[in-house]
């Protein structure tokens, strides 16, 4: 294992447990505050409201009213809308689906265990969350977002483990970019063949005969399917239809809707599904509904014949045989194969799959995002109450001797390929220009918070030291250590830092730029993640490319945690 592999699996697998979820239903109680309850009290209401679905169901179904709405609306339709069987790129498609599906659910979890909290409103104000997977934040000492990360196992997680979110996200993406191809695939098929009419409802009749469902099945009675269970019934065509065209784009969009890219462009976007913090809620809340679809989805191919569904999903046909449960446990040997490898690479190869993943999401992710300029900007009112501290102060002497002397000391070096190398106080960069925008911060982790910024827009320093033509990149040092000792530094192209809202910030909501948030300056580049924002800037260097410094991938945590080397989303 590479030197760098060895220090991640280390500083990774410091455990810190998460708690049951707890949450909060109710206006009144977040406007409390702390009146969260764990989930599992939930259970004995769910199972009262079943036992009290099933009597209802019974008692309705043996009236009048309850015979005719079953002989009147047919659950299962006795003419089939389309021939019996299913095709083989059905067969293909669909374990195809489940195999990505596995992968991106699992990834998934271990990205949301870095932040392990879920909000409504944009502002992500601990004790304010709707869902918690962890505990309330410290009040008596610093807390970090990273501190408040949580370790998941790797039979859950992928790759498990704690601060392995770069990994996760590399996987994440990955399977997601194969999962929307695959959908794809699949729809286009759907249309060509005329598939489609096995899914998508094209009468009103269809909704009696899903009540009719519902009813019979509230009573624990299988519907009447003439000729055998060979063709959907109402409510699994609607819901058939609801996981393919609802959940599936869903899923997509408002997984792009936390993209710092997109929200700083176009802010009406994210505004579709409430705000950035809604539509990772809801993100989360469609993982729920696809696993609860599996779920019952399995549960009544095996309460309708198991081996015979199977052997129809699997293989086109009923042969009365064990085949397509065969084929069932392949393809579950398969999948469980491939996780447990890609567990083990991700440990052991690491830097291999970020590469990978540079190669493929990244250049992806370039060329969706790269054409829109951060733009959006938000209203006083909008400011966050909370914005949560991240990264390492910087203890060194000549960082506090700064801080010590309230920074009238300091000089900003910027150098390299440029024209022009200069050394500037904070004075000499407040006198260059002066710029104001209200913008929101994305984490890596999954929050976010809007804050006020005020300082130098970068195209002024850009102007004043005349980048040579081979200047391509530009690397940020910082005063402060990364999370593995040694200087904390990252990257960004100058086309991104001519952006317009590209800004080295000196203040923050009208104030002194306070000593957590990054004093005496701090980056502000909207289109990138927050990791991406160096804090405590002590130089400015102008290079050719990344690979140049550090460890080459393109900032501290691109060496040290193998994040990706640009993250627009």
């Amino acid at each position: 294992m590479a030197d760098a592999e060895r220090a991640f699996a280390e500083q990774s697998l410091t455990r810190e447990q998460g708690r049951h979820p707890r949450m909060r239903l109710s206006q009144v109680q977040m406007r409390l505050g702390s009146r969260f309850f764990s989930v599992w009290w939930l259970l004995p209401g769910l199972l009262m409201l079943a036992v009290a679905s099933v009597a209802a169901g019974k008692v309705f179904i043996a009236t009048g009213a309850g015979q005719s709405l079953i002989h009147g609306h047919p659950c299962v339709p006795h003419t089939p809308r389309v021939s019996p069987g299913v095709q083989w790129w059905v067969v293909v498609t669909h374990v195809a689906n489940f195999f990505f599906m596995v992968m991106i659910i699992r990834a998934g979890w271990q990205i949301l265990a870095d932040h392990p909290r879920l909000y409504a409103k944009v502002h992500c104000t601990p004790d304010r969350e709707v869902l918690r997977f962890r505990g309330p934040v410290p009040k008596d000492r610093v807390w970090t977002a990273k501190d408040d990360a949580v370790t998941l196992s790797p039979l859950f997680g992928m790759p498990g483990g704690r601060h392995t979110i770069g990994v996760a996200r590399h996987w994440h993406f990955i399977f997601d970019i194969l999962f929307v191809v695959n959908g794809i695939a699949y729809v286009v098929l759907l249309f060509a063949t005329g598939r489609y009419l096995k899914l998508v409802p094209t009468e009103l009749s269809i909704l009696p005969d899903a009540g009719s469902c519902i009813v019979q099945y509230s009573a624990l009675h299988l519907p009447a399917a003439p000729g055998g269970y060979v063709r959907f019934d109402a409510i699994q065509q609607l819901s058939y239809f609801g996981v393919v065209f609802l959940l599936g784009p869903l899923a997509i969009l408002s997984g792009l809707a936390m993209s710092p890219a997109l929200d700083n462009r176009f802010q009406w976007y994210q505004r579709i599904f409430g705000n950035r913090q809604a539509a990772r809620t809801l993100h989360f809340l469609i993982m729920c509904a696809f696993l609860l679809f599996y779920a019952v989805h399995m549960t009544m191919v095996a309460a309708t014949g198991f081996a015979d569904n199977l052997d129809s999903i699997a293989l086109g046909s009923r042969g009365h045989d064990l085949n397509g449960v065969a084929l069932l446990f392949v393809a579950l040997g398969v999948t469980i194969a491939f996780n447990v490898w890609a567990v083990r690479f991700s440990w052991t190869h690491t830097r291999v799959l970020q590469r990978v993943s540079n190669a493929t999401v990244g250049r992806l992710m370039d060329l969706l995002f790269d054409h829109y300029a951060p733009r959006a900007e938000y209203r006083e009112q909008d400011i966050s109450p909370f914005f949560w501290p991240n990264g390492l102060v910087p203890t060194s002497d000549e960082w506090t001797g700064l801080r010590d002397r309230e920074f009238r000391d300091y000089r900003l070096r910027v150098h390299g390929l440029v024209e022009h190398p200069v050394e500037l106080s904070l004075r000499q960069l407040r006198e260059l220009a002066h710029q104001d925008q209200i913008t929101m911060h994305n984490c890596i982790q999954g929050w976010s918070a809007i804050g006020r910024w005020s300082g130098v827009p970068f195209t002024k320093l850009i102007e004043l030291v005349r980048p040579q033509p081979e200047a391509r990149w530009v690397m940020f040092y910082s005063y402060g250590e990364g999370g593995e000792g040694g200087q904390y530094y990252d990257s960004h192209t100058v086309d991104d830092l001519r952006h317009p809202q590209s800004l080295l910030a000196y203040e923050m909501n009208g104030e002194p730029l306070p000593l957590l948030h990054g004093a005496p300056l701090r980056l502000r580049v909207e289109n990138q993640l927050g990791f991406k924002h160096v804090k405590w800037i002590k130089e400015i260097e102008f290079v050719r490319h990344f690979s140049e410094r550090g460890g080459g991938e393109g900032g501290y945590n691109e060496d040290h945690e193998f994040y990706g080397y640009r993250d627009e989303i």
